[in-house]
């Protein structure tokens, strides 16, 4: 089968024909060449208007990256036109392989666009012999495309978090739809200041803002104050993996100091290479620290006493009435405080700085 006939079948481009196709040494590199040309007697598209317009004359040739075949790069090779429109005045023809003036072709900028999103953009680079910046590019093009074609409307929970982005403590804060039929990232923000909230919210809209239903967010005070102020009338759910993960430091925590505590008295350290015992979940355990969280849990020490507490915590999750929740909630942390275990009683007063969260009988929390 011939290349046009491959390219006829993938691509096919009305009012346009390919011509030669030929191996070409470009830059020291093989490549694939393809000569395109217009069909005889068709007129080309103003760039603005979209309308067929009589020819003005012609530039030089352009070269057009396409898709690489066989590991061979690919270019398509056309001389563009430019047309004397009544309107826009004398401009560049607007051609269907490619937008304004890029030298990517579209399908090829959406086919790095997707491997972007599975490799490094350094990668896709070097294994289809383009530039980063080509890869860059096509990832902002697609990027670019995605929002100006998305809808918004009828969103009814979204999530609230913030990712680390480099050393120092910088970060950037994140709004995506947690919704059962659609999960994807809305807004990207430097910072995880208020400010950096507050401007996903007045791009929002406050019709849309109206209509929420949940919110899903960690215990960080300035994204609270910010939905509290800007979403009054949607459930604000605390996330449970980022309670969970509060509650596992707390835990860690002690067993360190125990473990520093038991080396300097000389008594035998059995708390050591443990973290994993006490901190994954027990379907998740490995038969060999199975078999050391039995023995461990025969000792009487504060690590053990915090680890029984955390399981009791997980009964939590099961919970369906907010009323029956909230009950078990408060006995459970009245046992944290009479347990004399420092950072589990600061976990304890970190839920209880945030009651008005998970306590309210009107409006229950929603855990995920």
């Amino acid at each position: 089968m011939l290349i046009k006939t491959i390219l006829n079948k993938v691509l096919p481009l009305k009012s346009f024909v390919f011509g030669k196709c030929e191996l070409d040494d470009r830059d020291g590199t093989l490549s694939l060449v393809i000569e395109v040309r217009p069909r005889k007697n068709s007129k080309a598209v103003c760039s603005r208007c979209h309308s067929p317009r009589p020819g003005y004359d012609r530039l030089l040739p352009r070269w057009f990256e396409f898709v690489p075949l066989w590991g061979i790069p690919m270019f398509f090779w056309y001389a563009m036109r430019r047309v004397d429109c009544p309107e826009c005045g004398i401009v560049v023809e607007d051609v269907p392989w490619a937008d304004g003036k890029h030298q990517v072709t579209t399908a090829y900028a959406w086919f790095l666009a997707r491997w972007a999103k599975r490799l490094s953009w350094k990668e896709v680079a070097e294994v289809f012999q383009t530039s980063w910046d080509t890869v860059c590019r096509s990832v902002e093009r697609a990027v670019e495309w995605g929002l100006e074609h998305r809808n918004i409307d009828g969103i009814t929970a979204i999530g609230v978090d913030e990712i680390s982005i480099r050393r120092g403590h910088r970060y950037l804060t994140l709004v995506y739809e947690i919704g059962e039929s659609c999960r994807r990232l809305l807004w990207v923000e430097e910072e995880r200041t208020k400010e950096a909230l507050e401007k996903f919210f007045d791009f929002f809209g406050e019709a849309r803002t109206a209509a929420l239903k949940f919110i899903c967010s960690d215990m960080w005070k300035n994204y609270l104050e910010v939905i509290a102020e800007k979403a009054k009338s949607a459930v604000n759910v605390l996330d449970r993996f980022h309670i969970i993960k509060m509650l596992n430091k707390k835990i860690d925590k002690v067993r360190a100091a125990e473990v520093k505590r038991l080396m300097a008295e000389g008594r035998e350290p059995v708390l050591t290479r443990s973290r994993w015992c006490f901190l994954k979940r027990s379907e998740n355990l490995t038969e060999k620290q199975d078999l050391k969280l039995a023995d461990l849990l025969k000792y009487n020490l504060k690590t053990v006493r915090a680890y029984l507490l955390k399981e009791d915590f997980d009964f939590f999750w099961d919970y369906v009435s907010p009323t029956w929740a909230g009950k078990f909630l408060d006995r459970w942390c009245t046992r944290v405080m009479r347990s004399r275990i420092g950072p589990m009683k600061d976990f304890v007063k970190t839920l209880r700085d945030h009651k008005s969260l998970h306590w309210c009988p009107l409006k229950p929390i929603a855990v995920y």
